[in-house]
């Protein structure tokens, strides 16, 4: 295992000719080029939408935009990875020609789809399944020598829900996550963010589990510690409203997970996450 409880704030992150040093937490901005995602599901399908919510993302203060072409929600069907790869492959080419010095992470967990997307000007893999739905994306990863978001899941997205027996669900996630970054330092991948994957594979009590015990993960490991919970139903759930009346929740959360620290918070709403941090930031100084 790999403890190290003096995080430095110091610690960058390589995406293509850029590092982003964490001395302040980072904002990724979610932009879903999907009909069926929960929340936005349908916005983002042509190159003038596409164009205008990453120029937003960026506008209004946001570090990273994170494409993704296919939804991962509870019961989602994954696309062929052909399928993905076409979808996703003239996006990043339009983005990065629109906005050559962004920086795009993907999601994807197929190695074949990170190959094109890299190859495309792509900076970070955001892989939902943490290499166990494709056994070639942490050698694809080590050889493109790319940004890696390495999340816990149980199961595809379709089954998920049905894999949530634990018996100890921190402990057994930082066994997970110790594991699995062994093997991704063997292989000579330098820059790791840990997602503990809210809402994959973990009940509305699970999750709450983890996000009380987030400091956990934060000073256990070294590694800069990513935070996704963006109007999920662990939110909207547990306040019996919906994913379109979630942003209060999403910030309550966000601030607790950036003061037990997390280093990235993932949002739909990248405006209010920007203030999130400023303000955090001011109490913690």
């Amino acid at each position: 295992m790999n403890k190290d409880t003096n995080f430095s704030s110091d610690k960058t992150i390589c995406c293509g000719k850029k590092l982003l040093t964490l001395s302040k937490p980072m904002v990724m901005g979610i932009l879903n080029c999907t009909d069926d995602s929960f929340f936005d599901g349908g916005k983002y399908t042509n190159e003038k939408a596409i164009i205008e919510r990453a120029e937003n993302i960026l506008k209004d203060g946001g570090d990273i935009i994170d494409i993704g072409a296919v939804s991962s929600r509870p019961g989602a069907v994954l696309l062929p990875i052909e399928e993905e790869k076409n979808k996703l492959k003239p996006i990043i080419s339009l983005l990065r020609k629109h906005l050559p010095d962004a920086i795009l992470s993907v999601d994807t967990c197929w190695a074949e789809v990170a190959k094109t997307v890299i190859g495309e000007g792509a900076n970070i893999i955001n892989d939902i399944s943490g290499g166990n739905f494709d056994k070639t994306m942490f050698e694809t990863v080590a050889q493109l020598q790319v940004s890696y978001v390495l999340m816990h899941t149980r199961g595809l997205p379709t089954d998920m829900q049905k894999n949530t027996v634990y018996d100890n669900i921190v402990q057994e996630l930082i066994m997970y996550f110790s594991e699995k970054l062994d093997t991704l330092y063997r292989l000579g991948v330098k820059d790791v963010i840990i997602d503990p994957g809210f809402g994959f594979a973990k009940t509305l009590e699970q999750n709450y589990t983890l996000m009380k015990n987030l400091k956990d993960f934060s000073t256990f490991f070294k590694e800069p510690l990513l935070v996704g919970i963006s109007r999920k139903s662990m939110i909207y759930n547990l306040l019996e409203t919906d994913a379109n009346n979630a942003l209060n929740g999403t910030t309550v959360l966000n601030t607790y997970a950036l003061m037990n620290g997390a280093k990235f918070i993932r949002v739909h709403d990248v405006k209010e996450a920007v203030e999130t941090i400023k303000i955090v930031q001011t109490i913690n100084k």
